[in-house]
């Protein structure tokens, strides 16, 4: 078993080209025995892609070392890749146009055509994607002005993801703020409110007292003015002859 393990970590350093390699494998992967197979090419965010059908059982057999071994995501494989990967297609994305042209041979064409492909497979934009990520849902902020260091996505720049119309997140359905007053209007403003409960949250400790001040002043004059109403009724009432019984 010692010596199994010796010459597995033999041919390691030899397959990865040192420590360097093989502790970066180890650091990526976890795997032990170290994986070996054969390269099968890389992508443009520089992951590598292997495969080895022999050693490995199926599902296993196939797989990527990442690029930028420190802030990998799955969402940095593009999708031609992905394809191999889980087996959907067996040829890699740089021997697709070998394959195509291996393959439309054998089309029979049933009429004449004028379109500018001779094949069914269509037509597809370079895109760009945001530091090689293809699930643009991944770009996004974590919280207001601090942006997304986990991506690389600066503070203040703009998110990558979808949005639906009508999202409070879509600039287009974005309705522009409408103030109802100001705090200090009367200094020449600086504290505009567009609801009572956003005043609220601007008035200082001071501010909310003396507010609550006044409010409980105007509930004493309303109680004051109750009872001296309350009095004249009951005289009124008195001086028509409230109270007494007739008969008696």
């Amino acid at each position: 078993m010692v010596y199994g393990v010796i010459r597995n970590f033999q041919a390691a350093l030899k397959y990865r080209g040192g420590w360097k390699g093989l502790l970066e494998h180890m650091y990526t992967n976890g795997d032990y025995p170290f994986k070996f197979g054969t390269y099968m090419g890389c992508d443009a965010a520089g992951n590598r892609y292997y495969e080895n059908r022999v050693d490995y059982p199926f599902g296993q057999h196939r797989w990527v070392e990442p690029g930028d071994i420190h802030n990998f995501d799955s969402a940095s494989i593009p999708p031609e890749w992905h394809g191999w990967m889980t087996s959907m297609n067996d040829t890699p994305p740089h021997a697709e146009e070998d394959y195509i042209g291996e393959r439309k041979q054998n089309i029979i064409p049933l009429c004449e055509s004028n379109a500018g492909i001779d094949h069914n497979v269509g037509h597809q934009e370079e895109v760009y994607n945001f530091h090689h990520l293809h699930n643009l849902t991944t770009v996004r902020s974590r919280g207001y002005g601090i942006g997304n260091p986990i991506v690389g996505l600066p503070p203040g720049a703009k998110d990558s993801y979808y949005t639906q119309p009508g999202s409070p997140y879509n600039e287009a359905s974005i309705r522009p703020r409408v103030n109802i007053g100001d705090l200090d209007a009367a200094k020449g403003g600086g504290r505009p409110y567009k609801s009572e409960k956003w005043a609220e949250r601007l008035r200082t400790p001071e501010e909310k007292l003396a507010l609550e001040k006044e409010k409980m002043g105007v509930v004493n004059r309303a109680v004051e003015a109750e009872k001296k109403a309350a009095a004249r009724r009951k005289m009124m009432m008195a001086s028509r002859g409230a109270g007494t019984v007739s008969g008696a």
